[in-house]
């Protein structure tokens, strides 16, 4: 199903946006092979199963998805029934962000638990329903992505905890443009060193500019990982 006209200035509150992602000592995502590369270790991951059975929503870019072809499911049966249990669908929402509108029909995403909604812009909702059929909604921004009415649309859905996964892209906008509310980031004992490798944050005109501090929340060791946990709004010289 598509919505391709003006989304209207939501009823409900945008939701509250938490970006999470784990990196390099260096600040890469990701190396340049192949295969995924594991930063996180095992109690890390199960951490992230934790945040995302508290989200009401999980966004990925497509680049992120394409790449590595996430389920984005909750792992943890107790944590899906205590889902369920508080009256929550047992899965969040699925929710996928595009401006090529290149996604294709066998991405594993599209056929597990959950909710599926792409955003996009005009010129590619034909391209998307053509592909991706009845397997998501698909809403579009208008002539250009606009977060604003990504988050708008989102509220508007009853999202009131969104997660956004990645890709560095993703992280990028929402941060240059204030819209996390807080940041997750687990720093893995590891060097990447490849220039052509994806990074956490691109280069970017961000609020307050290189002087802005924001503020820590917590700074936690899991094994040989550090989460770190910030709030961007909360910044001072």
């Amino acid at each position: 199903m598509a919505n391709t006209a003006n989304i209207p200035q939501a009823d409900n509150p945008r939701p509250y946006v938490l970006l999470s992602a784990a990196v390099s000592v260096d600040g890469y995502l990701d190396d340049t092979g192949p295969e995924r590369l594991l930063l996180s270790n095992a109690l890390d991951f199960d951490r992230v199963d934790d945040v995302r059975a508290g989200v009401d929503a999980i966004l990925l870019g497509a680049t992120a998805v394409r790449r590595d072809n996430p389920r984005l499911l909750v792992g943890s049966q107790e944590r899906r029934a205590a889902r369920v249990a508080r009256g929550l669908p047992e899965y969040p929402m699925k929710v996928v962000v595009t401006g090529s509108g290149d996604l294709d029909a066998s991405l594993a995403l599209w056929h597990c638990g959950g909710d599926k909604l792409v955003f996009t812009v005009d010129s590619a909702v034909a391209k998307l329903l053509d592909t991706i059929g009845s397997l998501a909604d698909v809403v579009s921004t208008g002539p250009a992505l606009e977060w604003p009415a990504v988050l708008d649309e989102l509220g508007h859905r009853g999202v009131r905890r969104l997660m956004v996964e990645g890709g560095g892209s993703v992280h990028t906008q929402l941060m240059s443009a204030n819209l996390a509310d807080e940041v997750h980031v687990a720093v893995a004992p590891l060097l990447v060193g490849q220039p052509q490798a994806p990074r956490f944050l691109g280069p970017a005109d961000y609020p307050g500019g290189p002087l802005a501090r924001m503020r820590l929340l917590e700074a936690r060791p899991i094994g040989d990982v550090v989460l770190l946990r910030y709030s961007p709004k909360e910044r001072a010289r």
